[in-house]
């Protein structure tokens, strides 16, 4: 992300349209003045406006990885954080002899963590419209390979006994993979059911 030259009546207004072209806040913006503003003669002639250029101190993906990491130390856990970034997500992985105990029962406590990052950058950078994704030693791989398996092994007792089946409450980003690995089976189809935390994905005949 490179700084950006605005220019404004006042140095605050070519501040604050540099800040919104940016969306980024001001505690993490480096702000060089390149010209004051002059009313010139009478207002009118020779008037110039402010010129400045903002720029980010941080980018999406250092906020991230320093703001992990120091969470980190404050919970006196060891770990190693990465971050990558592409047009759709900001993704973080947490590798570490000692990080299990982010990842919680079933996924919960690294849902609530994924949850939680999501608010703080983007209230950092808040022309951010990408998903901030937070993984610990590869679980949500690990999670989705055995939510697909589950989701077709009980496709295939619905569909051979007539009869809807309830799986156990899951995440929203849990059922979402149940959905998406029977979206295009011929003979169930799927939908949820409940209320947060014990909504659940059925699993019934077409």
């Amino acid at each position: 992300m490179s700084g950006y030259e605005e220019t404004g009546k006042t140095v605050d207004e070519a501040v604050e349209k540099a800040l919104l072209k940016l969306g980024i806040k001001k505690d993490n913006a480096r702000i060089e003045i390149l010209g004051e503003p002059s009313s010139g003669i009478l207002g009118l002639i020779g008037s110039k406006e402010a010129r400045v250029k903002v720029s980010p101190l941080q980018t999406t993906d250092q906020f991230l990885k320093e703001y992990l990491s120091t969470l980190l130390k404050l919970m006196n856990i060891s770990g190693i954080v990465w971050v990558d970034e592409d047009e759709e997500k900001l993704e973080a992985e947490i590798e570490g002899n000692e990080v299990g105990a982010l990842i919680g029962r079933r996924g919960r406590t690294l849902g609530d963590l994924q949850y939680l990052l999501n608010i703080i950058v983007r209230r950092q950078f808040p022309g951010l419209n990408k998903m901030v994704v937070v993984d610990v030693e590869k679980y949500r791989q690990r999670r989705e390979k055995t939510l697909t398996q589950l989701a077709r092994s009980v496709a295939k007792k619905v569909s051979s006994g007539g009869y809807e089946q309830a799986l156990e409450p899951m995440t929203p980003q849990e059922r979402r993979i149940i959905h998406l690995a029977l979206q295009d089976d011929l003979d169930v189809t799927t939908y949820s059911s409940g209320q947060e935390p014990f909504r659940k994905v059925i699993v019934a005949p077409r």
